[in-house]
């Protein structure tokens, strides 16, 4: 399989990534942004990436799971970063220390890209560095990022890559993140077989949102909203007329607006049919319902109508959505020959050795080494 004709070349340096990890991150996060740059060192047979992890004093990081992590390096270590990424989780607003922002910031004057998993977002806006920028964060951590850091434009998508800004809201969304950015780094058919590879068959994509709950979203203020959106939730295949839905609640409808208007911050056609697209999102990546009756199931009356929506909606129409990423699925090599293992590296001055490439010599007698060459123009 080849990949991308204006990849990187074989011998060219990889790219270095600074993984800062805050007291009681999310391990999931973490394992989600780094195995798919491992794959991806493996399936090439190249070092495409290379990896460090960081704490401010070198030592043992506690996850919230209260597994810990050794890292590679103090942040006082000098190293060559390409690209910074702050592992976050529990009470941000706790973990991250002055000496992060300072450290973040001192590192702006070398490094341009920074991505954050969980809640780390909030050290990169401590340290100044979301201003202007559109960042997702765990959705748990939204209202007060947002209220502490009002220059930052917050989203609810699963991750925002914004220039040179790269944010997921944790769980297993830093894994669409990298796979989003190596496909960029070293094109789209290197990413489908890392998915392959982690049996992740449903790829996601910038615009896929997080399903945040009503009630962390309006407290407890507004049960007749709630109770409202529950029901839309539940006639998606046959929607409820506005009249009668504001009717359920003791409203008019010019009331029912402005509920909507003032709370959630768009007419409750344009949340209701939000709902229904999402709905047919699911059923287009997830099921083999014909388009056809993935339109009845979500409420509308024409297969033209559906698709118009949904182009409006999402910026492509449902055709593209169910072809996805599997266009672009590899047909691995026959075999795969592996290379001898080479003696074991040993670093020529203070830095210290990264995991990618111990990692990388370990997959040398794995079926799937090399089997993405990676070709240069």
């Amino acid at each position: 399989m080849t990949v991308n004709n204006n990849a990187m070349p074989r011998g060219t340096a990889p790219q270095t990534i600074g993984f800062l990890l805050l007291d009681d991150f999310t391990l999931i996060s973490l394992a989600s942004a780094i195995d798919p740059l491992r794959m991806a060192n493996q399936l090439s047979g190249q070092e495409l990436y290379r990896w460090y992890t960081l704490s401010l004093d070198g030592a043992v990081v506690q996850a919230s799971d209260g597994l810990t992590v050794t890292p590679d390096a103090s942040t006082s270590v000098p190293l060559s970063l390409d690209m910074i990424v702050v592992c976050g989780g529990v009470a941000p607003t706790r973990t991250v220390k002055p000496q992060h922002a300072t450290w973040l910031r001192h590192q702006a004057r070398h490094v341009s890209r920074f991505g954050a998993v969980c809640t780390g977002a909030w050290a990169l806006a401590r340290a100044g560095l979301l201003e202007g920028y559109e960042v997702s964060t765990h959705w748990e951590c939204q209202a007060a990022l947002q209220e502490d850091f009002p220059g930052i434009s917050l989203t609810s998508k699963l991750f925002s890559i914004d220039r040179e800004r790269f944010t997921a809201s944790g769980g297993t969304a830093p894994l669409d993140m990298m796979l989003t950015l190596i496909a960029r780094d070293h094109g789209r058919e290197l990413a489908a077989g890392i998915s392959d590879m982690f049996i992740y068959d449903r790829v996601r994509s910038e615009q896929d949102q997080q399903r945040v709950p009503l009630k962390h979203v309006l407290g407890t203020t507004q049960p007749r909203l709630q109770e409202i959106v529950t029901l839309m939730e539940a006639n998606l295949e046959e929607p409820i007329d506005l009249d009668e839905l504001a009717s359920y609640v003791n409203l008019s409808r010019r009331q029912l607006e402005r509920l909507f208007q003032r709370n959630l911050k768009c007419s409750p056609s344009r949340y209701y049919m939000r709902l229904r697209l999402n709905r047919a999102r699911q059923l287009l990546k997830q099921t083999s319902m014909s388009i056809i009756d993935i339109a009845a199931a979500c409420g509308f009356v024409s297969t033209p109508h559906f698709s118009k929506c949904y182009r409006e909606f999402f910026g492509f129409p449902p055709r593209e959505e169910r072809l996805g990423w599997s266009a672009f699925t590899p047909a691995m090599a026959a075999s795969a020959v592996p290379e001898p293992v080479p003696a074991p590296l040993h670093s020529k001055n203070l830095e210290p050795i990264s995991q990618a490439m111990a990692a990388l010599e370990h997959a040398r007698g794995e079926p799937t080494y090399g089997t993405c060459r990676i070709i240069s123009a």
